[in-house]
């Protein structure tokens, strides 16, 4: 009898508290899996899953039960807390940091990268995260180059994973690199989800600020957002908040991260998206609708914004199985 071949990785799962745990069973499940379809004879990815407690850190579960661990791979779950109630894990972070000097690579997705961050080996590095924690990641490590429009960044030895169910990409990702792109796909199938995605604009939603503190500018924001589908222009703005364009300007880019034209056209393409998720109305009509006169320019700025184009967009996003039919 042929003896079964040693797993091609040892990918270890972090159990840290408030993480999310089906991530956690989901990437244990998601690897056998792979390994199940890699062909014959099977490659097999060794799982195993580490608890941080009281006495340190250890592994309470192991697919290729053995005291010889060498993690090729360490992965942080998400988080069930928002970012802000996360507490600080130095222990975590210096074991983390011990596993990557040995040669592991160290993934998280989500708040997890909260967690990696406290390594310190993101300083410098491209990262990306949950689109709706990417500014409190920044604010708390400035020295990452986050990336949150993309839903995994593979550096190397550092990958990082996008929304709380970017698991999925995570672990894909990592098979196609283990095992190779034909197990990947086999998995991807079997599992009916689709193969990494690149991006996660699709999915993050433009959410203005108004709690910034400068009354002037909210008045120009009330005022852009009640007249955007009309012809704007920036002295229409700065009339409303009773400034000169420059002091304007600046002020209106500090208050909401964006200059004006640019608030101006994710106002827009936000309207837009909302049309096409609840209404059949054509690609045509929406873009007059929100404001552009010419369809071109809505067709080239929905894409940059969404990266899909209105039609696809459409097919993934509207109400049901006749959205086809009013798309462009």
């Amino acid at each position: 009898m042929i003896p079964p071949a040693a797993p091609v990785a040892e990918i270890g799962l972090l159990v840290y508290p408030d993480c999310q745990l089906s991530a956690v069973y989901g990437l244990t499940d998601l690897f056998r899996i792979a390994g199940e379809w890699s062909g014959a004879p099977a490659r097999e990815i060794r799982v195993s899953h580490w608890r941080v407690g009281g006495e340190g850190i250890r592994a309470d579960w192991d697919s290729h039960p053995s005291d010889d661990h060498r993690l090729s791979h360490v992965i942080l779950p998400p988080s069930l807390v928002m970012p802000e109630r996360m507490p600080a894990q130095p222990d975590t972070a210096k074991w983390l940091r011990a596993r990557h000097a040995e040669g592991a690579t160290l993934c998280s997705v989500c708040a997890g990268a909260f967690v990696l961050a406290e390594t310190g080996l993101m300083e410098g590095r491209r990262a990306t995260t949950h689109w709706a924690f990417a500014e409190a990641l920044a604010r708390r490590h400035p020295g990452i180059r986050l990336a949150e429009e993309h839903m995994v960044i593979d550096d190397g030895d550092i990958v990082t994973a996008g929304g709380i169910l970017a698991w999925t990409d995570l672990g894909l990702t990592l098979v196609e690199r283990l095992l190779g792109p034909s197990t990947m796909l086999a998995t991807a199938r079997f599992l009916l989800i689709e193969p990494p995605r690149s991006s996660q604009r699709p999915f993050a939603p433009f959410l203005p600020r108004f709690d910034h503190g400068d009354e002037p500018i909210r008045r120009a924001q009330h005022h852009l957002h009640a007249h955007s589908a009309e012809a704007l222009a920036v002295g229409d703005l700065q009339a409303v908040a009773g400034m000169t364009e420059r002091t304007f300007l600046r002020r209106f880019t500090a208050a909401t991260g964006h200059r004006p034209n640019d608030y101006l056209q994710q106002v827009r393409i936000a309207r837009a998206r909302e049309a096409l998720e609840s209404t059949h109305a054509p690609v045509d009509r929406i873009a007059w609708d929100v404001g552009y006169g010419d369809v071109a320019a809505f067709r080239k700025s929905f894409q940059k914004l969404t990266g899909m184009a209105p039609a696809s967009y459409r097919q993934s996003f509207g109400i049901g199985p006749t959205r086809q039919a009013a798309a462009d």
